[in-house]
Parts: structure tokens; sequence; C-alpha cells
């Protein structure tokens, strides 16, 4: 009977330890997360003002962002493999999404490459999370760059894909500068579902990217 009840108590334990250990639940448990805020924004404003501006009657065609991919090379982890370690704790931070690390696809003896070796790391973000690291790219991280004076708009690949080159990773709030080991640069894919790169700088203006030439980023209302 004692064992029994030993038993029962350990299982009222457990639970309320996974619960926080208090036995209640949080308030939010349970219920959906809020959508994106960008997201919001372009389904309410920017959608209906691409159709008008392109004349699109299709509602497929109206310009959308499918993806963001966040890539960085790290050529010191051939001779420093524990580097490459901080950059992939730093892009996880940095997007909220466990990084893949990519290897060499050949072997270079001038630079003491091998087939197969980790020399980098990649991420690629999709809906909410590809929205709110946008936003937070937008709102905060481009704000921090030294000497900003606007993106330009001639980083385009002539099917609607659009890349920047990040030199610090520092600018993104989620780093701790007094932990970095080395600073060093990342790139910024953003992958939309239009071919043309004036729909492209289109969508991508709207959103709020503060492309050269432009006044302050678009403020998106809560």
């Amino acid at each position: 009977m004692a064992t029994k009840e030993k038993k029962e108590g350990k299982k009222k334990g457990g639970a309320g330890q996974a619960q926080g250990g208090t036995g209640k639940a949080h308030a939010g448990a349970g219920t959906p997360a809020p959508a994106p805020r960008l997201k919001g924004y372009y389904e309410r404003t920017v959608r209906d003002k691409l159709k008008q501006q392109f004349s699109l009657t299709n509602a497929h065609e109206i310009p959308k962002l499918t993806k963001i991919v966040i890539n960085c090379g790290v050529g010191e982890a051939i001779k420093q493999p524990k580097l490459l370690d901080s950059v992939v704790q730093e892009l996880e931070l940095i997007s909220g999404q466990r990084p893949v690390r990519t290897r060499a696809k050949k072997s270079i003896s001038n630079f003491g490459l091998r087939q197969g070796q980790e020399i980098g790391a990649s991420v690629t973000l999709r809906g909410a999370r590809m929205w709110e690291f946008l936003d937070r790219f937008i709102a905060v991280a481009i704000p921090r760059i030294r000497d900003f004076r606007g993106l330009g708009t001639r980083s385009f690949d002539g099917r609607g894909n659009y890349s920047i080159g990040l030199k610090e990773q520092v600018i993104f709030p989620e780093i701790n500068y007094d932990q970095v080991d080395q600073v060093h640069g990342l790139d910024l894919t953003f992958v939309t579902s239009t071919p043309k790169d004036d729909q492209a700088l289109a969508l991508l203006r709207e959103l709020g990217m503060p492309f050269r030439g432009e006044e302050k980023p678009i403020v998106v209302s809560a």
C-alpha cells in the first residue's frame, strides 16, 4: 500500500515539474501564437498596392516573399574547427532555428581544403519565422549598421531574388558582443515568388526595406 502511494506521489510530482513546478499551466498554454505583425501588414496593405501597381488580375501573380536564406562561410574553420561551432550558435540565436553545416564540394590543395570538410553554415527560414526575422532585421538590425546610407538596388539576380552582404554579425541584438570570438560577415538572400526584379523590388520596398534614396523605413502599425 505504501509503495502504491509512493508511486502516485512521484507521478503527481513529475506532472507538476513538467508544468513549471507549480502544478498549474501558464496563462498562455494551449493558445495559438499570434500571427507575425509584418505578415498581417502584407496581407492587409501590400498585396493590394502591388496588384494595382502592376495591374495584376490573377491573385497568384501578386509577388510574395517565400523564404530567407542566411549563409555564413568560415574559411578559418580549416585551421580552427571550434570557430565554426561559435558561428553555428550565433546563427541559431539570430534565426531561432538550428543551422545546417555546409561542406566543401571538392578539395583545394592550395588552401588546405579537403572535400567534405565543414566550412560554413546556413539557415533557411520560411513561414512565421521568416516574417519575424524580416521584421527584426528592418526595425532593429539595419539601424545599427555603421554609416548606413540605404541598401543598394543592384543586387537582384534577374529572377526576383535579392541578396545583401553584412560585414558584422553584431548588428543583431541577439548577439552579445562580449561573448563574440571573432567578428565575421554573413549573407542574406530574400527569395520571392516573382521572376521579375522590378516586382521584387516593389515588394521589399513596401515591406519596409530602406533602399538607397528612400526616406525612413516604413513603420508598420501593430
